[in-house]
């Protein structure tokens, strides 16, 4: 873990690089001491129909949603999520001056009862690694 969800208005696709916003973030979150880089997972979905505050149509939005496994100390989650948050403020840099964007984030637990998992990456990360 975590999951790290990106959604975003569809005005936002020619000013903003969200592959690039994508990367950063899952950089950002490896670095974070209470996330394996083996479990990180960063996608974007593009939100086609929304409205925005006033309506207006330059209006955009991204939304980060960052889901992990329960068990955590809030004062990494804190942290973590104020790095996170940055690390996205820091690459889509002038924009937010440029045109109307809200920006947020969200980080919650997932509970582990209710949520089954299978990762083979580390396996094949392994496996690379020892040849």
């Amino acid at each position: 873990m975590p999951h790290i969800i990106v959604e975003y208005s569809a005005n936002l696709e020619e000013d903003a690089d969200l592959a690039g916003l994508c990367n950063v973030l899952r950089a950002c979150a490896a670095a974070q001491e209470i996330f394996p880089e083996t479990g990180v997972r960063v996608r974007a979905i593009r939100c086609d129909i929304y409205s925005i505050a006033d309506g207006d149509p330059e209006n955009g939005f991204i939304d980060i949603s960052v889901r992990l496994r329960e068990g955590r100390p809030l004062d990494k989650r804190k942290a973590a999520t104020e790095a996170i948050f940055e690390a996205a403020k820091n690459h889509l840099g002038d924009l937010v001056d440029r045109r109307p964007i809200m920006l947020s984030l969200e980080m919650r637990n997932i509970d582990a009862e209710l949520a089954p998992k299978l990762n083979t990456v580390r396996d094949f990360i392994e496996r690379k690694k020892n040849g």
